[in-house]
């Protein structure tokens, strides 16, 4: 079955997930439907939170019972996707107070995540905040904080960590086939104007706040992001520097975010990674490729291939055969990466059942507030580089040892 992307997801509102496939993906109490499904409020009804609405429906382990948003048509349209008798909001405060909600998804614009995120800690709910975490880095160090201190379960919505084709990837790795990973090149590329229509003019910044500095960090925030907390995820480390630059220099529409960036991270070990976005062009759209001295991996978005440098073989697991040649073709020749999904072709689904689980079982999500909170002050120190044309360097207060 070929996996959707998520735009194909969100565009048509199907889902390629069979009962049994999902059921794969699922913990036995899930399945069986043994456990009280966790009660939800979703903050934030538009495109993104719209798309996690009718993934909810799939989801036994999730029940959405509340929807808040300040614009009624985003909200009518998602309310009809929550369960019978759910409740509709405009103030996230009122939703907050229902004694019902267990567990909150925060789908907002960029700069409300962090009070959002509090309010709901302090009101004693489980959080599932939209990447990326907060609209700046001391937001994300007081984040930390607030959740060891609440015990509460964050998760962030970095949904490849939960995606099998990266556990794969991670797993070639770290066995080295590809030898020394010393460069990861990544791309988020778009033509069009990265806008959505508006329904009068008054409405602009409210519908297109990712335009906007006040509300947004741009498309390192709202695309980047993804992949930068991929190569720290395949790593395992987090960046020490970075440098870069951007520009307003196609899209002339009074946008205050940049219509292209490009920027160039170090890890220990003098492994870089650069990670570029464009709005004017789509070639090769979105892919990261991990560049080592035996091999090259090509990671899309639903496959990922292999590369040899020349002739020279390597040794590995193929197919589950230990010691199986893992790469005897020419340079040039690509072959597929093969790795199970368990039946769940978006890992948006995977990341909301780890979050009823976490909730249950008192678990720490794979995509939590310390791995949120490197990818998010990534993502800031990339945009105060852009803007200041200095190099940023990972600070000790960030809280995790630049040496490791």
């Amino acid at each position: 079955m070929k996996p959707y992307t998520r735009r194909a997801f969100l565009g048509t509102g199907a889902l390629a997930l069979t009962g049994t496939a999902l059921a794969a993906g699922m913990p036995a109490w899930m399945q069986a439907g043994a456990a009280t499904p966790v009660k939800i409020g979703l903050i934030g009804c538009g495109t993104r939170g719209g798309g996690i609405a009718r993934l909810l429906k799939n989801v036994p382990g999730l029940q959405l019972v509340a929807c808040c948003d300040t614009y009624e048509p985003s909200l009518t349209k998602t309310m009809a996707l929550a369960a019978p008798g759910a409740q509709s909001y405009k103030d996230h405060k009122a939703l907050l107070a229902n004694k019902e909600i267990e567990a909150v998804i925060i789908a907002t614009p960029l700069y409300l995540h962090y009070p959002m995120a509090i309010d709901a800690l302090n009101a004693g709910k489980h959080v599932y905040l939209e990447k990326s975490m907060t609209y700046s880095i001391p937001q994300a160090i007081e984040l930390e904080k607030a959740v060891r201190k609440q015990k509460k379960v964050l998760q962030v919505g970095h949904q490849y960590r939960y995606y099998a084709l990266y556990h794969r990837a991670k797993e070639v790795i770290d066995a080295g086939w590809l030898g020394e990973v010393t460069q990861f090149e990544c791309q988020y590329h778009r033509n069009s104007n990265w806008r959505f229509p508006v329904p009068e003019p008054s409405m602009e910044r409210a519908v297109n706040w990712r335009m906007y500095k006040q509300y947004s960090g741009g498309l390192m925030a709202e695309l980047c992001a993804h992949q930068l907390d991929m190569v720290n995820y395949m790593l395992d480390k987090h960046p020490l520097k970075v440098i870069g630059m951007g520009g307003i220099d196609y899209w002339k529409d009074g946008r205050e975010t940049w219509d292209n960036i490009r920027t160039i991270f170090q890890y220990p070990g003098g492994v870089k990674a650069t990670f570029s976005s464009i709005l004017s062009n789509a070639f090769r759209g979105y892919s990261i490729r991990v560049l080592g001295t035996k091999a090259t991996l090509e990671i899309q978005r639903e496959e990922a291939f292999l590369y040899a440098e020349g002739a020279k073989k390597a040794t590995g697991v193929v197919d589950g055969v230990t010691g199986a040649t893992v790469s005897n073709w020419s340079q040039g020749d690509a072959v597929p990466l093969k790795f199970d999904n368990k039946g769940i072709d978006e890992p948006t689904t995977s990341a909301l059942i780890d979050f009823a689980v976490c909730i249950r079982e008192g678990k720490q999500p794979a995509s939590n507030v310390t791995t949120g909170k490197i990818a998010a002050i990534g993502v800031h120190m990339a945009n105060k580089a852009i803007e200041t044309g200095t190099t940023q360097i990972w600070k000790p207060e960030y809280g995790i040892n630049p040496s490791l």
